[in-house]
């Protein structure tokens, strides 16, 4: 069964002839290229890894963790946000930053038992012992592990609630935290977050 050449030719439109002007392979794989350039471009400004944590306590030992995981995942490229809130705050508190102290009642770990750790005093040599050892191992201070992160990026913020109940001012924080800012705002950015952590 043939076909009728006459009959295609009568079916093709004007529309279906390709123009004398129209871009040729080497173009198109030139604007191919550029379009998929411009599309990783986008991809990795968007794209990057968001990490939000909520510090929410106050002692020598747990303001570690939070900064150590805030400064870490700045290194390895995440943008990385910190909500301190209540005790956590102390933490972002100048004056209150190095004076923590390391509580002795409760902590399975401390290798003292809780009926001679409940004795006056107790928090404060457990305390200095804790600082001895930060400084005999030349780990960083909380001061200094604050400003190397806020180096990297690290947004650390300051619960108002928080600030409002404990009666501080917002020229008591380090320079760089940002204050004023509220559950609703911390709730966004976790959901926004790849990595979601509470300490």
């Amino acid at each position: 069964m043939g076909t009728d050449t006459s009959d295609v030719a009568a079916e093709t439109s004007p529309e279906d002839v390709p123009a004398d002007d129209a871009p040729s392979r080497a173009e198109l794989a030139a604007r191919v290229d550029e379009l998929e350039d411009a599309l990783a471009e986008a991809t990795d400004e968007d794209g990057g890894k968001k990490m939000s944590i909520i510090a929410t306590k106050g002692t020598l030992d747990m303001a570690y963790p939070p900064l150590i995981l805030a400064s870490t995942a700045a290194a390895f490229g995440y943008e990385v946000t910190v909500f301190h809130t209540f005790w956590g705050l102390d933490i972002l508190h100048e004056k209150r930053s190095k004076n923590l102290k390391l509580s002795s009642v409760g902590n399975p770990n401390m290798p003292v038992p809780n009926a001679i750790a409940a004795l006056p005093g107790m928090d404060r040599v457990t305390t200095r012992l804790m600082e001895k050892r930060i400084a005999d191992n030349d780990t960083a201070t909380i001061e200094e592990l604050l400003e190397t992160s806020l180096d990297m990026g690290v947004e650390f913020q300051a619960c108002q609630m928080t600030i409002d109940l404990m009666d501080y001012n917002e020229d008591d924080f380090y320079d760089g935290v940002t204050t004023g800012v509220g559950a609703a705002t911390a709730l966004q950015d976790m959901a926004d977050a790849d990595i979601q952590l509470l300490v």
